[in-house]
Parts: C-alpha cells; sequence; structure tokens
C-alpha cells in the first residue's frame, strides 16, 4: 500500500515543525533571559551587599551571596565573585573558596569559575596584567599577574596560607573543550602593595 501526502498532511507536518521549533527558540530565550535577569539580581545584591557591609542574597532561596568584584581591566573581564563555589554560585558567577583567604585580605584568595562563561576572559590574561578586586567593605585591592600555569586540579600549588596578599583565579583547561578533564588554568596574582 503506497502512503499518499496530501495537502492536509504537510500542513500539519509543517506547522508540528513550527511548533517545535518555536519551542526550541523558546527554551534559548527563556535561558537567556533568565541569565540576564540573575545577573541585574546579583548586581542589585552586590550594591546593597556594600551599603550595608552585611551579606544580601540576590533571591531569597539562593545559597550564595555576593562578597566580591573582580576585574582585569585590559581583557575588559569583569565579574561578581559570590561566595563558596556550590554547582548553584558557579553557574550564576565566580566563587569564593571558601578555605582561602577573603578577598582582600592576607593570604591566598582563591576565586574559581567556568572556562566558557564568567571566567572565559583568563586565557586573553597576560603577566603583568592588573586585577582589580573590590572587597564587600568597598575596599579596592590592585594584583598584578606574576604568573599563569597549568596545572593537574589535586596538585594546583595554590598555598591558602601563604604571606602576602595573593590571589588565584582558576579554571578548567582546555578552553576550547567542553569536557571536564583533570587540569586547571590558574592566574596568579600578588597585591600592588606588596610588590614594592
Amino acid at each position: 500500500m503506497v502512503m499518499r501526502i496530501t495537502p492536509t498532511l504537510l500542513l500539519a507536518a509543517a506547522l508540528g515543525l513550527t511548533a517545535l521549533g518555536g519551542w526550541q527558540l523558546g527554551q534559548g530565550l527563556y535561558m537567556d533571559a533568565k541569565a540576564g535577569l540573575a545577573q541585574t539580581l546579583l548586581e542589585n545584591a552586590w550594591s546593597k551587599s556594600k551599603q550595608t557591609g552585611k551579606p544580601v542574597k540576590a533571591w531569597e532561596w539562593a545559597d550564595t551571596w555576593p562578597v566580591a568584584r573582580v576585574t582585569a581591566p585590559r581583557v575588559k573581564g569583569s565579574a561578581i565573585v559570590l561566595a563558596g563555589a556550590s554547582g548553584e554560585a558557579l553557574a550564576f558567577g565566580p566563587g569564593h573558596l571558601s578555605n582561602s583567604a577573603e578577598p582582600g585580605a592576607e593570604g591566598t584568595s582563591v576565586i574559581a569559575a567556568h572556562r566558557d562563561t564568567h571566567f572565559e576572559f583568563l586565557k586573553d590574561m597576560q603577566i603583568g596584567d592588573a586585577v582589580e578586586l573590590e572587597a564587600r567593605d568597598g575596599e579596592s585591592h590592585t594584583y598584578i599577574v606574576n604568573d599563569l600555569k597549568i596545572v593537574r586540579a589535586e596538585a594546583s600549588g595554590i598555598d591558602p596560607r601563604e604571606p602576602g596578599k595573593r590571589l588565584a583565579l582558576v579554571t578548567c583547561f582546555p578552553f576550547d573543550t567542553t569536557e571536564q578533564g583533570p587540569l586547571r588554568y590558574v592566574v596568579f596574582a600578588t597585591a600592588e602593595e606588596d610588590l614594592i
């Protein structure tokens, strides 16, 4: 038996494909809108945190809050840093590892983020670049990049208790893959005041 393709069948198929395409497009637009709204909410929470000096969550059910802002002026990278490195925190921005020094404090402050979003700019960093870190108390700290390393995740060489004010920005490596591997890219920086 030969199946005949009728105009009604063609119309139904076209409408079905159009609806499927519209649904896919809608999902993409929804994710973009959600990401944009999240960044606006984080900006508001960051402003309130600086005004009050206390942690302010971007939304009621969040398990994290802004603790700093990191900016790399030469490569035009900037992000609000969130408390902790949970999956939720890293979905919305870089996370400050709680077992490291507070941002701007003595010791090494470790901040991690995804290589394809918030820390994509790390691949363009160079030794000598400035990194600005604004802490919740409103103080700004300038760090100078003094090393770029590719390390194994379990052997990063980062010492949170190292003397001086230091910063380690960490992301997965290599940059051009979607698979998570054992390597990390680390941008090491020292506070400008410690270099004098």
